[in-house]
């Protein structure tokens, strides 16, 4: 899950991280009235929305005075805001952080991340913040730092400072640093981050070491134990038919192909999805309705797969084990009766009563191809779907 910039300010000042002051805006009046409370002079508008890259897509600008500040407001909000993070439709901006302005000597980058291949909460640095990390690890890699976290001992002081050297930190900031970055990182481990980035990291000219952008994600297995962070979900920042799928535990993830998938078990629905893109199809989405979804469920994973509007063709891949094959067919019968679906559909089965299933789709009355293999059921939903588009 992702947070707006300005909940991630505030969970980072709870754990002493300093960030600049800053009001959050809904109309152009509000933007105004912030400026005013920031002192009515220099100030930052920038748009709160779920991607990178807003200053250069126009969503972060610079104004003088509160009339300007609201301007600026005027021009963002109700607008959808392109990145080149969020595609060509861009995203709507609902809101707006007024910040006060600052004087900026350096800017630095710092995140916490989870290094899979070393199982441990990793810092990363680089002496070059407020641009594309990614850039900066192409065309500079030897600007990268990055510093492993033991799990029993947390972030030590010790290398806290090492980082401080490496990025030349003056001796004088280095204690303001080092609160930055263990600050930082206490808020990763007791939030259940799997993100926590500052980019950029300022050092101003009055000395002071601040977040200017702070962006979170979050593990959602935590949400259990962590009811503060979800209640900060911003469901107009999410696709409608994810929000749909959590309603019902299903893992669903929108791609850009048309060729709609139904497969039980991440691992079945990655190999799914390269077996299409293999015989020259385009998935539509990730969908795992997992090992013990019943009839109902199956039904809604169909609903929700048939939303979109994108879709040409639909593939279901079950291996029935804990879900039962006679199960997944008279759920994906029941579905596409009620939604008249008109669209090619490929069933392939295999597994526990894989037989009184398929039995069901074929006394069906509908038009369902069925298939044996993995590749047989890829290759004849990618043909299908040329065929009749």
């Amino acid at each position: 899950m992702n947070i707006h910039e300005f909940q991630a300010k505030e969970i980072l000042k709870r754990f002493g991280v300093v960030v600049p002051r800053g009001i959050v805006a809904s109309t152009p009046e509000a933007a105004k009235a912030a400026a005013l409370e920031l002192g009515g002079g220099v100030c930052v508008v920038k748009a709160q929305i779920h991607a990178g890259g807003r200053g250069k897509g126009g969503g972060v600008k610079v104004v003088k005075n509160a009339d300007e500040a609201a301007a600026r407001a005027r021009d963002m909000l109700g607008k959808n805001l392109v990145t080149h993070q969020t595609g060509p439709e861009g995203r709507q901006v609902r809101r707006v952080l007024v910040e006060q302005g600052l004087n900026i000597a350096r800017e630095l980058y710092l995140a916490m991340v989870l290094d899979r291949a070393q199982s441990r909460v990793t810092v990363i640095c680089a002496s070059e913040g407020g641009v594309e990390i990614e850039a900066v690890a192409e065309n500079h890699p030897e600007k990268i730092l990055k510093e492993a976290i033991d799990p029993v001992i947390g972030l030590a002081a010790f290398q806290c400072r090492r980082v401080a050297l490496a990025l030349g930190i003056p001796a004088e900031l280095t204690g303001k640093f080092v609160a930055v970055m263990q600050g930082l990182y206490r808020a990763f481990e007791e939030c259940d981050a799997s993100l926590a980035e500052i980019n950029p990291l300022i050092i101003t000219k009055e000395g002071q070491v601040m977040a200017l952008d702070a962006k979170m994600n979050f593990d959602s297995n935590a949400f259990f134990r962590q009811k503060d962070i979800l209640a900060l979900r911003d469901l107009d920042e999410e696709d409608p038919r994810e929000v749909e799928a959590s309603k019902y535990d299903l893992s669903y993830i929108s791609l850009d192909g048309n060729i709609a998938c139904m497969v039980n078990g991440a691992g079945l629905a990655m190999a799914t999805m390269d077996i299409i893109k293999l015989c020259g199809g385009e998935p539509a989405n990730f969908l795992d309705v997992g090992g013990g979804a019943d009839k109902e469920k199956v039904a809604q994973a169909f609903r929700i797969l048939l939303a979109d509007s994108r879709v040409r063709g639909v593939l279901i891949n079950i291996f029935g084990g804990i879900m039962r094959c006679d199960v997944l067919a008279q759920g994906v019968v029941d579905a596409a009766r009620e939604l008249h679906i008109t669209v090619p559909l490929v069933v392939r089965m295999q597994g526990t009563n894989v037989e009184q299933g398929r039995k069901i789709l074929a006394d069906s009355g509908l038009t369902i191809i069925t298939a044996e293999t993995m590749s047989d059921a890829a290759e004849k939903i990618v043909t299908a779907v040329k065929e009749r588009f």
